[in-house]
């Protein structure tokens, strides 16, 4: 008898828990698409009356329905702009999980003014009034953010049918710094060369770099970022402008070698130009050391010999006389930027170091008593200078 209970009971559990097992599955909620038309953007109170940005700080939207995904989702909205009807080239202006969106009106009117500009308005063509077109995206997201395909919809379209819209991009400026990264350091931005500033004038930069058959970019950043400059982005010229070639993109030369790269940023409407000059890597010594002793440019027999490879010296001829250095006049180096005085790209060895002036004040480093010194050179005695490591002496 107990063994015939203890059976109907182990049948009655077993009947009980599949019938809770298919309830179970039955009740689960199942994600599904969402249909066309479910996705409700209400038309803005301010649709036909003017809507001027520059005098806004947000624009209010919000949704009159939802998506329905048949089950508790997360969703992700995103609001996008286009000045075309058909949203043609829209841009997500907005993104956000709720049923308001605000969009900010500053970063709104830049976004129009980017798209008025690529459509060929200029600046004189501002102010202008314009009619604006927003929809919204909304996706199903992963608890990681991520969206589930398939489960996209988009709104309606609604407008602003006058928007009052100022130029209102900032004003483009050139760079103050440069960088250059290639081959020569295995295009590492960590270990890139500074453009060095002709001094006064600030938007042009020189360096000497080593160029091979691989090439080199530069960039106003250290980073791969999109803002990198290659042979397409600039206008070469120079004594060995022929040399330069195209490299899949990159500044290259048929006959890898030193070159004193200059380089002359302007702006060209929203545009920043690269014009490069590409010329005989020479450095000179001038003053003291030199045959006439004096400050005389380019004179004869005062160029470095210019290694063959990335990682030698230039080596100056021997100094013809003594420069005393400390606070009277020390051995001067510089290249040639056309156009410049010669003070205006110097530079020189302190503690075995290559330093540019650039920018800054005459080249005489502060000495432990507050005056200024120089270097000191005797005559018959070398400057060396690497600009691959950036050191030198004077031997």
């Amino acid at each position: 008898m107990k063994k015939i209970i203890k059976s109907a009971l182990l049948v009655l559990c077993s009947v009980c828990l599949l019938t809770a097992c298919e309830d179970d599955r039955d009740s689960n909620p199942t994600l599904q698409k969402p249909t066309d038309g479910s996705l409700v953007l209400n038309t803005p109170a301010m649709t036909n009356t003017v809507c001027d940005l520059a005098n806004s700080s947000v624009l209010n939207f919000t949704l009159a329905s939802v998506p329905n995904y048949g089950a508790p989702v997360y969703t992700n909205y995103e609001m996008e702009v286009s000045i075309n009807p058909d949203m043609k080239d829209a841009e997500v202006i907005a993104t956000t999980s709720y049923t308001k969106i605000e969009v900010d009106a500053a970063t709104l009117a830049a976004m129009l003014t980017t798209m008025e500009s690529d459509n060929g308005k200029t600046e004189a063509d501002f102010p202008m009034e314009i009619p604006v077109y927003f929809r919204v995206r909304a996706n199903a997201t992963q608890y990681a953010g991520n969206a589930i395909d398939g489960y996209e919809t988009v709104s309606n379209i609604v407008s602003l049918n006058k928007v009052h819209l100022l130029y209102s991009l900032p004003p483009v400026t050139t760079p103050d710094h440069l960088y250059i990264t290639g081959n020569f350091n295995g295009w590492d931005w960590n270990t890139s060369l500074a453009g060095i500033q002709v001094h006064s004038a600030p938007h042009i930069f020189w360096r000497l770099v080593w160029i091979d058959d691989s090439g080199i970019k530069f960039n106003a950043e250290k980073a791969w970022d999109g803002g990198e400059v290659g042979y397409k982005g600039i206008n070469k010229s120079g004594d060995l402008a022929d040399e330069i070639i195209d490299n899949d993109g990159n500044i290259a030369s048929s006959k890898p070698s030193w070159y004193l790269m200059i380089i002359t940023t302007s702006v060209s409407g929203r545009d920043i130009v690269y014009d490069v000059q590409f010329n005989k890597p020479t450095v000179w010594l001038i003053g003291p050391v030199t045959p006439l002793a004096n400050w005389s440019e380019l004179e004869d027999g005062c160029d470095f010999t210019v290694p063959a490879s990335k990682d030698a010296n230039f080596v100056s001829p021997a100094f013809a006389g003594d420069a005393p250095g400390g606070d009277g006049d020390g051995v001067r180096a510089y290249v040639k930027v056309p156009g410049h005085d010669w003070w205006k790209s110097e530079f020189m060895i302190y503690d075995g170091k290559i330093e540019y002036r650039g920018m800054g004040d005459d080249q005489n480093k502060a000495a432990p008593d507050g005056f200024g010194y120089r270097v000191k050179g005797d005559t018959g005695q070398k400057l060396y200078m690497n600009f691959f490591t950036g050191t030198g002496e004077i031997k």
